[in-house]
């Protein structure tokens, strides 16, 4: 049965990995087409039926789209949020390097709700970094981050436009981050959100509001991103 099993892996699995080669060495970006139905399995000398079902799994998984008369593309890349990691993590696990721009930072002392959440006194000194995420040459979420200014203070001072803000935290700062409760649910851009991420007004996002915690459970960073919607998928597992 060749079609099953060529050098360990289902025949399948083969077309899936030669895609995302092409993709990981950039010889298929976002939008670029995929070889057809046909092509794939005259290329990999399978049948069709086999070349249609790599490309359907590939889809499912947000690697790849399909359009109705027009063939299959490279989709935009997509983040999963099945995992605390940090957004460069999550753009490194797709194989595409983060960037960030720094939209505003300040130092706060009039923020009593935020404070409140980070279990601090209302009139504690907050520092706020609102940066812009992108990958792929593409904005992808507006994201305000608050932390106690008191505990964190070169971050006033420091640049994030590259690099991990999560990483800045455990390498700088010793902290270690071990979970996150999560409220997540939908908004609006409004003007100023939607020409910062490129999209229309009104335009459907997926808003994130994360408290973050430390290995010693204390709250560390408050986190509002504002998520655009097609960008990103939220896998959820349930047990019984």
């Amino acid at each position: 049965m060749p079609e099953r099993r060529r050098n360990g892996l289902p025949a399948y699995q083969k077309i899936q990995r030669a895609i995302r080669q092409r993709i990981e060495a950039k010889q298929l970006k976002p939008g670029d087409a995929v070889s057809s139905e046909r092509e794939l399995a005259r290329i990999h000398n399978v049948s069709l039926m086999t070349a249609r079902h790599a490309l359907a799994t590939l889809e499912r998984e947000g690697v790849v789209e399909r359009r109705r008369g027009a063939g299959t593309f490279v989709a935009p890349p997509r983040i999963q949020f099945n995992k605390l990691m940090s957004y460069t993590e999550q753009m490194a696990s797709r194989g595409l390097a983060a960037h960030s721009k720094v939209i505003s930072s300040a130092v706060l002392d009039n923020e009593p709700e935020i404070a409140a959440r980070l279990s601090l006194s209302a009139s504690s000194h907050l520092f706020m970094l609102e940066r812009v995420r992108q990958a792929a040459d593409e904005p992808f979420a507006l994201e305000t981050c608050y932390l106690p200014a008191d505990e964190f203070p070169a971050l006033a001072g420091g640049t994030l436009e590259r690099g991990s803000l999560f990483m800045t935290l455990e390498r700088e700062y010793g902290i270690e981050l071990a979970y996150a409760d999560e409220e997540i649910d939908s908004t609006a851009a409004d003007l100023r959100t939607a020409e910062l991420l490129a999209v229309t007004r009104g335009t459907p996002l997926l808003r994130i509001r994360q408290l973050l915690f430390t290995s010693k459970g204390k709250a560390c960073m408050y986190v509002v991103g504002l998520y655009r919607s097609g960008r990103h998928t939220l896998l959820i597992r349930r047990f019984r």
